[in-house]
Order: C-alpha cells, then structure tokens, then sequence
C-alpha cells in the first residue's frame, strides 16, 4: 500500500490520501480523541503521541498535530496507523455510528428557499474545492441574513479560513443569494 501526503492551507495539518475509499459518503470529524472513540481508524490514529484530530474523506485523512510536534517525527507513525488500519478490514466508522457529517436540517419556515439556495451552492461550489485541501463546511443556520457554518479538518484552525469565509464563501454566497449579509464561523 502506498499513501500519499499533501500539505495543507492549515500548517498544523496534513492530508493523506491511502489510495482506497476512506468513508462510502459523507465526513466524519473527530476534533479529540473521545470523539473518535467509535471510528477503528481515528482511534489507531490518535494513538500516534502528538496527534490532536482526525478528520475523514471521501478518499482522504487528514490528521492535525499539536504545533510543537514536527511533522517529520510524526508523518511515520501515521503512515503506519493507517496502513495498520487498511489491512486490518476494519472499516472506518462502525456502523452503529455512521454519521455522515452533512449539513444541519433547518426547519421548514420563511428562510426555507434561501436555506436550499445556501445549501445547493455549498455542496456545488464550496465543499468540493475545501475537500481539496483536506477539510469540509457545513451548514449550521440562517437568521436575518447570517449564515453560519462549521468549519471542519484542515479548515478548523487554519490561518486562512477567515479569509475563505469573508472573501471566498461571504463573496460567493451573497453574488447568488441577495439576502445573505454575512458569514459567521460555529464551533
């Protein structure tokens, strides 16, 4: 098995793409280690000293440290926890706590058709081009033109993601979507 690396927005995290699928459909974020505790594969990963979140892909791990560790003391044992992992057959998530990671469900209300407009063009637009540099957003809520997302993997804590926010996603959203102001970040 080879794994591949690529460097992230987000120096703290990397991304490591197995060559096999990761998760069927959806994300998964494991921002600590109890959080992981249903996943086989965040659970080996957060075994490795240093190592401070896991978040799965499509096609993808991306594995985020503790900023005094160097990559280059910790890049070997991740390797080794996620080949460990692939030949083990153990899948990814059990099943029992498959979530898929998606966007939260907005009630239906006057807000209803700009919540699908915000949707559809996260999912588009947005998610796909984030998924590359090893992160996700999602959808967490509109209220009198603020939507507020949650930023997921290498985007959570990246130095950049304000700006993805206010000039990529704030731009974007209110070029399609007149009634958006603003975007805010969720936790």
């Amino acid at each position: 098995m080879f794994i591949q690396t690529e460097t992230t927005p987000n120096p703290a995290t990397l991304k490591f793409l197995p060559g096999e699928t990761v998760l069927g459909s959806g994300t998964a974020d494991f921002p600590t280690p109890e959080t992981g505790a249903a996943s086989p594969l965040a659970r080996r990963i957060f075994a490795v000293d240093g190592v401070t979140g896991v978040f799965l892909g499509r096609d993808f791990v991306t594995v985020t440290k503790a900023d005094q560790v160097p990559w280059d003391h910790l890049k070997p044992s991740v390797l080794g926890a996620i080949m460990e992992h692939f030949q083990s057959g153990a899948p990814a998530i059990e099943a029992a706590a498959a979530d898929t990671g998606g966007h939260v469900a907005h009630e239906a209300g006057p807000d209803a058709e700009i919540v699908v407009q915000i949707k559809e063009l996260l999912d588009t637009r947005v998610r796909p081009a984030v998924a590359q540099d090893g992160g996700d957003i999602t959808f967490h809520g509109f209220d009198r033109g603020i939507v507020y997302l949650h930023m997921q993997g290498a985007c959570a804590g990246c130095p950049s993601s304000t700006l993805t926010l206010k000039m990529g996603i704030e731009n974007l959203l209110r070029h399609y979507i007149p009634e958006v102001v603003e975007v805010r970040p969720v936790a």
